[in-house]
């Protein structure tokens, strides 16, 4: 088999013009992945923007093409036949022990640089969702979302299991509630 044919076959991203082969996801990653992908395609059934599931591949440029594990572009424009040329609306990054900081530094960096409104990082062994919304071109915490244990709730206090929020809004929708438990739908144990 030639090298292309061989490269043709493999899951990569191009960051800064060097090419990072992706390991295989484990099933909790696949999980929340789906679950994601099925809330997005649901609520965005019959409207404008659209919800592309993990294997996408977003060309910001020749030199960065990342393959996010959802996403929403409203933009059709930049829809071509080999993925996404452009700035998607929302992208999401589920962790894995291989990922992770790749997730955390240089895909955050890139999506921050390339305008993307929105960026979700999720945690499958915390149960954590971390958005972060792009204002004046810097990405910035808006709030993280998290699944507590009977464990866990047993030993905080009134007030704070009030603060706790289990749903929470897109900055692109008012009406597309994403529910924490949800996401996680199927893949705590």
């Amino acid at each position: 088999m030639s090298n292309l044919a061989y490269a043709d076959t493999l899951k990569f991203e191009r960051h800064n013009g060097k090419i990072i082969a992706m390991s295989p996801a484990y099933l909790r990653h696949n999980g929340v992945a789906f679950n994601i992908a099925v809330i997005f395609s649901k609520y965005l059934k019959g409207k404008t923007c659209r919800a592309f599931p993990d294997g996408a591949a977003v060309h910001f440029s020749e030199k960065d093409m990342l393959v996010p594990d959802a996403m929403i572009v409203c933009n059709k424009d930049i829809i071509k036949p080999n993925g996404i040329h452009g700035a998607p609306d929302l992208v999401v990054e589920v962790l894995s022990a291989t990922t992770s900081k790749r997730d955390r530094g240089y895909k955050k960096s890139a999506y921050e640089k390339y305008g993307v409104k929105e960026y979700w990082i999720i945690d499958t062994n915390s149960c954590q969702i971390e958005v972060y919304l792009l204002k004046e071109d810097r990405y910035e915490l808006d709030n993280t979302y998290s699944i507590f244990t009977n464990d866990m709730l047993e030993i905080m206090t009134d007030e704070e299991k009030a603060e706790i929020q289990m749903e929470f809004k897109t900055s692109l929708f008012d009406d597309l509630i994403i529910s924490v438990e949800e996401v996680f739908e199927d893949i705590i144990e």
